[in-house]
C-alpha cells in the first residue's frame, strides 16, 4: 500500500528528475527518455525510474546514457528536495504501452470475428 507521503515524494521525484533531464544533463541519450512514473520504496531506500522512448531501438543506449547519469541527478534531488534521505535511482524501461497496444489490437480482432460470426447467421 503506497502511502500519501510515498505519492507525492513519487509525483516530486518524477517533476525533478524529467525537468533534470530536459535542462541539466548534456547527455543528448538521457534527454530522449520519456519519464512515465516513479515507484519509491517505503523507506525511501530505492527509487524505480520508468521511461519510454519514441523510437524503442535505442533502449539499450538510452538506459546506459541514464545510468552513466545517475549519480548526477541524485545528486541534485539531494540539494533541491528537502527530505533527509535521496533514494537509489534504478532506471527501467516501462513497455506497459506497448502491451495495451497488443491487448487493444487483440480485443479488436476478437471483436471483429464476433461480429463476423453473427453477421453470418
Amino acid at each position: 500500500m503506497v502511502t500519501y507521503r510515498i505519492d507525492r515524494l513519487n509525483k516530486e521525484f518524477l517533476r525533478l528528475i524529467a525537468e533534470m533531464l530536459a535542462t541539466r544533463v548534456k547527455n543528448d541519450l538521457a534527454s530522449q527518455a520519456i519519464l512515465t512514473h516513479v515507484d519509491t520504496s517505503k523507506d525511501l531506500g530505492h527509487a524505480k525510474v520508468y521511461f519510454t522512448l519514441i523510437d524503442e531501438s535505442k533502449k539499450a543506449q538510452v538506459l546506459a546514457a541514464l545510468e552513466d547519469v545517475k549519480g548526477l541527478i541524485r545528486g541534485a534531488l539531494g540539494r533541491e528536495m528537502h527530505i533527509r534521505q535521496i533514494p537509489e535511482l534504478r532506471f527501467l524501461y516501462d513497455d506497459s504501452e506497448k502491451k495495451a497496444r497488443s491487448i487493444d489490437a487483440l480485443i479488436d480482432r476478437v471483436m471483429k470475428e464476433d461480429g463476423g460470426g453473427r453477421a453470418a447467421e
